[in-house]
């Protein structure tokens, strides 16, 4: 498969410093670990992930075998994966574990990056990211990818560090808070994050004490509209005393948390009746513990 020959735009020296860690090895069949995340266009994202990288890349290094962890972005700037999944191959990597640092599944993590790596050739997915100008690289080191963050569980126990902080107690009067989350959403994965999004909040009612609650989107899904999520706001304020907004993204980007979230909420029928907070699930420490564990049980020799 041909690699696609336009590149996403470059990231500054530091960031592009920070996306790769190399260890001595100790031996085994050479490993490394490749950290996916979406990407996005603001610098305080990418180093939200990079943070991450950081947080995690002794404890990888320390596994059996792995030689080097790398970070990639899939889209909007570099390092891309088809550059990270290059450079392993340049430097002899044999097998790479792929960890991707995304909320559930979408259709990022079923055909796009299974696309960029090679091991999927769908004509249309191929023509999509040809038009994105997202390079496609079949790497020569074995892929193995891990499981999405949700199956992880520290999405539910982020949510509720991040409702209690807001309250500054650790639970809402009974009957008086509603809550609303805020996710990027998938159009082709809809009732996945629907099933996702609801489970959520019926943990936050039943253990949170949470009167009423609701979800909406802010990504491409609604067109990036503020409209949708003003409208559920509105709907839980004709229910309850106060709401909560929390953004169920993974990392925080002023487009989604202050240009769509943040105004919605300045526009909705009551925002004084509103608790919000621009922050996202990272900086989250389970978020790096659970790739350390998830990537050692992966890795782990086999019986």
């Amino acid at each position: 498969m041909s690699a696609i020959e336009s590149r996403p735009l470059p990231a500054d020296a530091d960031e592009l410093a920070r996306a790769v860690t190399r260890g001595r090895g100790d031996g085994h069949l050479p490993r490394g670990v490749l950290l996916v995340n979406h990407g996005s266009r603001s610098p305080i994202w990418r180093r939200m992930l990079l943070d991450v990288h950081e947080q995690t890349a002794e404890a990888l290094l320390a596994l059996p075998g792995v030689e080097q962890v790398r970070t990639a972005f899939m889209e909007y700037t570099e390092p891309s994966i088809a550059t990270q999944l290059r450079a392993f191959d340049e430097d002899g990597i044999e097998s790479v574990l792929i960890v991707p640092l995304l909320l559930t599944i979408s259709d990022h993590t079923f055909d796009d990056i299974p696309t960029i790596c090679g091991l999927s050739a769908d004509p249309e997915r191929l023509e999509q990211l040809r038009r994105d100008r997202i390079e496609i690289y079949e790497a020569q080191a074995r892929l193995r990818t891990a499981p999405l963050l949700d199956f992880s569980g520290l999405v539910r126990a982020n949510l509720a560090r991040r409702v209690r902080a807001m309250l500054g107690r650790p639970e809402p009067d009974a009957g008086s808070t509603g809550l609303l989350l805020v996710g990027y959403g998938s159009a082709e994965f809809d009732d996945e994050w629907n099933r996702f999004f609801s489970e959520t909040r019926a943990m936050a009612e039943t253990e949170l004490g949470i009167a009423a609650s609701a979800h909406e989107w802010c990504g491409h899904i609604v067109r990036y509209r503020r409209q949708p999520i003003i409208d559920a706001l509105d709907g839980l304020l004709g229910r309850v005393d106060r709401v909560l907004v929390v953004p169920l993204l993974v990392g925080y980007d002023p487009m989604f948390q202050d240009r769509i979230i943040g105004r919605a909420v300045a526009r909705c029928s009551d925002p004084e009746r509103v608790l919000y907070r621009a922050d996202a699930i990272l900086p989250e420490p389970e978020v790096g513990r659970w790739v350390v564990q998830i990537a050692g049980r992966m890795l782990a020799p086999r019986p």
